[in-house]
C-alpha cells in the first residue's frame, strides 16, 4: 500500500506533512476559511518551521501573545492572524484533553461514524460543514474514517475533492459557481 498524500498546496513537504501528521491537517482545516484554501493548508507547515514542530502540547502552552506573532509571519498564516492563532491555540488545548498527544486518535478510536462526527463537532473552530468536509478527507482520502463515514460526508465539492494540486483551482472555480447561483 502506498503512503498516503495530499495535494492541497504547492508545496510538497506541505502535502506530506498533510498527510502524515494528523495534528498538521486538523489545523488546516481550521484556517480553511474566509483564506484562500491552499495559503490555509501550508500553515501548519510554516509553523511547523517558525516554532520547530507542530505539537499540540507546545502549542497550548504557549504564550499567546508569542504564538500570535509565529501566525503574522511573514507572510501571515491567515488573514486573521490573531484570532486564528488562538482558535488554533484553543484546538491544541482541546486535543490534549480528549484524546492526549496522539490527534489520530480522535478518528482511530471512534467506534462509527456517528461517534467521529460528534467528536468533531466538538472541536473549537468545527462546524458541521467543516467536520463533514474533514470526515471525507479522512475516509477517501487518507482511507482513515470509521465504519460509517460516508454517512456524514460532505456531498458538495470541497477540498477531499481535490486529488491533484490542478483540482484547486477547479474547485475554486465551482464554489464560486455555486454562490452565484445562489444569489
Amino acid at each position: 500500500m502506498s503512503a498516503p498524500h495530499l495535494s492541497f498546496t504547492e508545496n510538497e513537504d506541505a502535502n506530506r506533512l498533510l498527510a502524515t501528521d494528523p495534528l498538521a491537517l486538523l489545523i488546516g482545516m481550521l484556517l480553511d476559511q474566509q483564506f484562500p484554501m491552499e495559503r490555509a493548508f501550508l500553515a501548519p507547515y510554516l509553523l511547523g518551521e517558525r516554532l520547530g514542530s507542530i505539537d499540540a502540547a507546545r502549542i497550548a502552552a504557549m504564550p499567546e501573545e508569542e504564538l500570535i506573532e509565529a501566525f503574522r509571519g511573514p507572510p501571515a498564516l491567515h488573514r486573521f492572524p490573531g484570532s486564528m492563532a488562538k482558535r488554533t491555540q484553543a484546538l491544541c488545548r482541546h486535543l490534549l484533553e480528549i484524546v492526549g498527544d496522539s490527534a489520530a486518535e480522535l478518528w482511530t478510536t471512534a467506534a462509527d461514524g456517528d461517534e467521529l462526527m460528534a467528536r468533531l463537532r466538538a472541536l473549537p473552530g468545527f462546524g458541521e460543514a467543516k467536520a463533514r468536509i474533514f470526515i471525507k478527507v479522512l475516509g477517501e482520502r487518507l482511507q482513515a474514517a470509521p465504519q460509517g463515514w460516508e454517512r456524514h460526508a460532505a456531498d458538495w465539492p470541497s477540498i477531499a475533492d481535490v486529488e491533484t494540486y490542478d483540482d484547486v483551482a477547479v474547485l475554486r472555480d465551482q464554489k464560486r459557481a455555486m454562490k452565484q447561483k445562489r444569489g
